[in-house]
């Protein structure tokens, strides 16, 4: 072959980086990708409103200004005898205690679940807002039934099955 004839050299061209980039750099893109979605819904929005802190009682009671303005979920034990109903408006009235702390709380609503029921020494939980003036505002009930166990050992003391209706508080009316 001659000299003259020779074809010219052509250069080289590596195909994996005429391709896209390298796997390192859309693992990065992909990894940044998802860190600034969860940013966004973290940072996003107020988180303090949307969530429901759960507390007990004594928690919530002595230090209220920590929960001001916030939807909270409130653990107790439903006090004896305090629980009231008035029918004009609806609205139910009680007290949770917990460790020698007491919350009144207010339910404005006419029925509350079957096992809500006074006397029976029921832990209850109750979902809303705290005031100003340190009660509880409700939006939900949920009252934790005692066991099947629990039952019978109140029944085998000789106390009786939570019939009674609950007592009217003065000025609530019937």
């Amino acid at each position: 072959m001659d000299q003259d004839t020779a074809p010219e050299p052509t250069e080289i061209v590596d195909d994996d980086e005429s391709e896209g980039l390298n796997p390192l750099v859309k693992v990065g893109l992909i990894v940044g990708g998802f860190a600034a979605a969860l940013a966004l819904l973290v940072f996003g929005f107020d988180a303090d409103k949307s969530i429901a802190y759960s507390k007990l009682v004594h928690e919530v009671v002595v230090e209220p200004e920590k929960f001001a303005g916030r939807t909270l979920r409130v653990e107790g034990d439903l006090k004896n005898g305090s629980v009231a109903f008035r029918e004009e408006p609806c609205e139910w009235r009680f007290v949770l205690t917990k460790e020698q702390r007491e919350m009144p709380v207010r339910f404005p609503q006419c029925i509350v679940p079957d096992t809500f029921k006074d006397g029976m020494g029921i832990q209850v939980t109750v979902q809303g807002t705290l005031a100003k003036d340190g009660s509880f505002l409700a939006n939900q009930v949920i009252p934790r039934c005692p066991s099947k166990y629990e039952m019978q050992q109140k029944q085998a003391n000789g106390e009786a099955a939570p019939h009674a209706m609950p007592a009217t508080l003065p000025g609530m009316g019937s």
